[in-house]
């Protein structure tokens, strides 16, 4: 695939929701896209506008290393599980998660969006020696198909849920692993996710959607209409003694992974 240059991502990034999902190409909503760009330059600060990425970052890590060991039956404990795979983050912002990847083993591909994010995280990728194959563009662009394919926190941002779905999984190579997280859309989410979180400024305001909140049971929904299936679901919660931490209660945010059907 030919990378495009930081003006003609913009252009991408900026076509009208209507117009994309007309043209059958993308799910991008430029307002998304123009809201996280404008949080490029401090991605990487633990106490900057991303400060709620860092904390969940951990979290979403242990799921995903889990579900790596369980579905390729690796070695719990070895460094390098995605050794000889190839992996793909979409919605990788800054690349809190491409790089863990990519330390994991993986030969990764990030994408998002907006290309100030994919600016700052070739620079960041740089300074820590990865090797990691960023690109200012939505997951329909991308050519080929990956082993591992996440999407953190972005089916909420995208014009059609169904449609980024069915994207994802014409780029889940066979006996591929899909792993996505979202918040859910319950009253406790909303609470601690828009009224706390960005009412304190935890998190920038308008980063999100109430209603656009996708819950367990019309994701399990989704993810068959892409030709997926579930294979397992697990909470992110939160309480004042532990913080954020996996968790049977899937009131707040949760985890999905996923395999062709």
């Amino acid at each position: 695939m030919v990378e495009t240059s930081t003006s003609e991502g913009l252009a991408r990034a900026t076509t009208s929701t209507s117009e994309g999902l007309a043209r059958g190409t993308t799910s991008i909503v430029a307002r998304e896209a123009e809201h996280f760009g404008a949080l490029a330059g401090d991605w990487w600060d633990p106490n900057g506008a991303s400060a709620m990425l860092h904390r969940l970052n951990p979290v979403r890590l242990g799921y995903i290393r889990d579900r790596i060991d369980q579905h390729w039956q690796c070695d719990e404990h070895g460094l390098k599980p995605l050794d000889g795979k190839t992996a793909l983050d979409v919605g990788c912002g800054a690349g809190l998660l491409c790089e863990p990847l990519a330390r994991l083993g993986a030969r990764v591909t990030g994408v998002d969006a907006a290309p100030e994010l994919i600016v700052a995280a070739r620079a960041h990728a740089e300074r820590q020696n990865l090797a990691i194959d960023y690109r200012a563009s939505g997951v329909e662009e991308v050519l080929g198909q990956f082993d591992l394919v996440t999407a953190m926190e972005v089916i909420e941002h995208v014009a059609s849920p169904g449609q980024f779905l069915r994207d994802l999984a014409t780029k889940l190579a066979p006996g591929g692993l899909l792993i996505m997280s979202t918040p859910n859309r319950t009253p406790w989410s909303r609470l601690l996710t828009i009224t706390i979180a960005e009412g304190l400024g935890q998190v920038p305001r308008g980063t999100h959607d109430y209603d656009s909140f996708i819950p367990p049971e019309q994701m399990s929904a989704l993810v068959a209409k892409a030709g997926l299936r579930v294979e397992d679901t697990e909470g992110i919660a939160y309480s004042l003694t532990r913080g954020l931490h996996l968790s049977e209660d899937l009131r707040l945010n949760y985890l999905v992974s996923a395999v062709h059907a």
